[in-house]
Order: structure tokens, then C-alpha cells, then sequence
């Protein structure tokens, strides 16, 4: 299976399955020197895992990180850095009823026509479990971003279904994300959103929601044209998340609905911009602005209520949901947008490298 590797000077490649023995994750191209603090990697990796709250599946694991290679003495060595999480509440009896018949809208029916097999407990290498070994990844770039460059990246929940957030993000106090089981910005909005949440996971069933994330201090330069152009990085980054089905940079899809003389942002003399339609890029290469984009992520696939479906043999059955699960995977997936985005700007902060004597 091809696909596992993500990013070029700064890469990783992540590796297990959901009801595996374990999951974890190679970095490769780290630079030698850098402090890694293994007790913000495992802060990071505690903000994604799950039963954190009741708005978030209930399977506990500890997700405790453990360092195989690429550190020595606190300091990155400049050979790859591997990370391994063992699976300890593997329930994989939960998923019994799913070795004939085809989850609705989840990666079972693609998985057994592409390969002619599949793991069907859990989804195995399609489930998002796989994205803790990116957000062990995206800890070490956040490291070597903020270490090298001062490079910050938060990102919040700003929608749940058709409830939003109404403040831009500079309006918002973005320390307070972690404040709320939501990690939303807007302490109001966000108690609005859980009792949602709730009574969504009470009727057996999810809802989607949006995540804004918003990069600071990011340098002019980064970004290669012209199809690595760092808003397209981006944009793949986001779409390879579980769940995510949309993405949009500053003025995103508003910005169709405006004139040139609203979008334009024009120069002060310091060369920053009175505006940021862009989003911190122009030209696909970051012009010293905040980088801030949005994710949006679709209701979770698996519901606890009765649906149709079809078995391998194409035969209609109906399918009653099993197993933990989250009714909305915003809150969990915060820390993985950030660490998405941490390991593009990371990647082409290397690449820039080369830009010019």
C-alpha cells in the first residue's frame, strides 16, 4: 500500500492499524540539534486521544508515546525519529457484525474492491486512530518551528453543524481554547455546541463541524511554485484527515462573491497588508501575514441507528451500528489540524533553505 509517506525534506511515514498491536511514526529529515521535550509530545498526543469528555468516543487509551530512536540526550541526532503507540483497548468482538457487510459512507466497500481484502475491525489502516502518529509527528515540527522560527499554530472549533462562531479570529481570546471540552474560542458559543453534541449522541447519531486554524510569525518565502505552492500543501494536509470533506484559505469561497477592489490587500510600507483576504499567501508562497484556514469535517459514518446496506455478495441487509464512537469529531481533531499544518510549514521551511545564497 503506497500512500504512507507525507512532506519531502521534512517527512514522516506512519505505520499499524487500528486493532494492531500498535501505531507510530518515522520522522526523517528532523535537523540534529533540536530539543525535543517528550512531555509536550505527550501533552499533544492527550489532546487528540480518546474519552477525553462525553461529547468524544469512550475506548480509553493512554496513547503514551515511546522514543525508539533519533534522540539522544534531549537533542534530535539527525537520524529518524521514531515514535511507537501501543493499542491497549482494542475491542475488535464490536466489529463481528462487520465482516460481511459495507459500513455506509466509511472506507469499507473502496478498501476491499482496491486490495481484494480488508480490516474490518475498526477499519484498520483507514480509521482515524492512524492520526495519533501524526500528531506526534506534528509535535516535533511544532518544536523545530517554534525553536527555529518562533512559529506559533493554534486552531479552534468554529462550527458545529449550522451553530457558528459570528467573531473572526482576531476578535477571539485563542488562549482559551483548551478552557472547553470543545476547544472553541467563544466560551458562550461553545456551551451552545456541547448541550448540541450531547443530544445528538443521545438520539444515536453525529454531526460535522468546522475547525479555523491560524498560523503566526510564519516568514516570507514559504512555498514552491508551481504545484507545491504552500496553500495547495496545505490543502492536502487538511483533505487527508479522516472526515474532512472541505477547505478553505483566507477569503476562501466568500472571496468568490467580491469585487477586486474589496478582495485586493493593499501594502502599508512595511510591506504588511491592510487586509488578509490572501491568507498569509500570494502566489502560493507566505508573504508574511497570518496564515489562517478552515477545515470542514462531515458527521462521523457510523451511527447508532439501523441502516441499509449491502453485504460482499451485494445482498441488501441492515446494519446496526457498534462499537465507540465519536459523535462529532471536531473536538478530537483539533490537535491534528494543527499538526497537519506544523509538519507543511516545517517541510518547506527546509525547502526555503535552498531558495537563495
Amino acid at each position: 500500500m503506497a500512500g504512507n509517506t507525507f512532506g519531502e525534506a521534512f517527512r514522516i511515514t506512519t505505520f499499524g492499524e487500528s486493532h494492531g498491536k500498535a501505531i507510530g511514526v518515522i520522522i526523517d529529515g528532523c535537523p540534529a540539534g533540536l530539543e525535543i521535550d517528550l512531555e509536550f509530545v505527550q501533552s499533544e498526543l492527550d489532546r487528540r486521544k480518546p474519552g477525553q469528555s462525553k461529547i468524544t468516543t469512550q475506548r480509553k487509551e493512554s496513547d503514551i508515546a515511546q522514543l525508539l530512536s533519533g534522540v539522544f540526550e534531549g537533542q534530535s541526532t539527525g537520524t529518524p525519529i521514531t515514535f511507537l503507540i501501543p493499542n491497549e483497548d482494542q475491542r475488535s468482538k464490536d466489529y463481528d457484525h462487520n465482516v460481511g457487510p459495507f459500513r455506509p459512507s466509511h472506507a469499507d466497500y473502496t478498501y476491499q474492491a482496491k486490495y481484494g481484502i480488508r480490516d474490518h475491525r475498526g477499519g484498520g489502516r483507514s480509521s482515524a486512530r492512524e492520526t495519533a502518529a501524526r500528531v506526534a509527528a506534528g509535535a516535533v515540527a511544532k518544536l523545530f518551528l517554534k525553536q527555529t522560527a518562533g512559529i506559533e499554530i493554534t486552531a479552534y472549533v468554529s462550527a458545529v453543524g449550522t451553530m457558528k462562531v459570528e467573531k473572526p479570529y482576531t476578535e477571539l481570546d485563542l488562549s482559551t481554547t483548551e478552557n472547553n471540552i470543545l476547544r472553541c474560542a467563544d466560551p458562550e458559543k461553545a456551551e451552545e455546541m456541547i448541550a448540541y453534541i450531547d443530544s445528538v449522541r443521545k438520539a444515536g447519531d453525529t454531526v460535522g463541524g468546522i475547525i479555523t486554524c491560524i498560523a503566526k510569525k510564519v516568514p516570507v518565502g514559504l512555498g514552491e511554485p508551481v504545484f507545491d505552492k504552500l496553500h495547495a500543501d496545505l490543502g492536502k494536509a487538511m483533505l487527508c484527515i479522516n472526515a474532512v470533506h472541505g477547505f478553505e484559505y483566507g477569503s476562501g469561497f466568500e472571496g468568490a462573491t467580491m469585487l477586486g477592489s474589496q478582495h485586493n490587500d493593499l501594502f502599508e510600507t512595511d510591506f504588511s497588508t491592510r487586509t488578509n483576504n490572501s491568507g498569509g499567501v500570494q502566489g502560493g508562497i507566505s508573504n508574511g501575514q497570518d496564515i489562517y484556514f478552515r477545515v470542514a469535517f462531515k458527521p462521523v459514518a457510523t451511527i447508532m441507528q439501523g441502516q441499509e446496506t449491502v453485504d460482499k455478495e451485494g445482498n441488501k441487509v441492515e446494519l446496526h451500528g457498534k462499537g465507540r464512537h465519536d459523535p462529532c469529531v471536531v473536538p478530537r481533531a483539533v490537535p491534528i489540524v494543527e499538526s497537519m499544518a506544523a509538519l507543511v510549514l516545517a517541510d518547506h521551511f527546509l525547502r526555503n533553505k535552498n531558495a537563495k545564497i
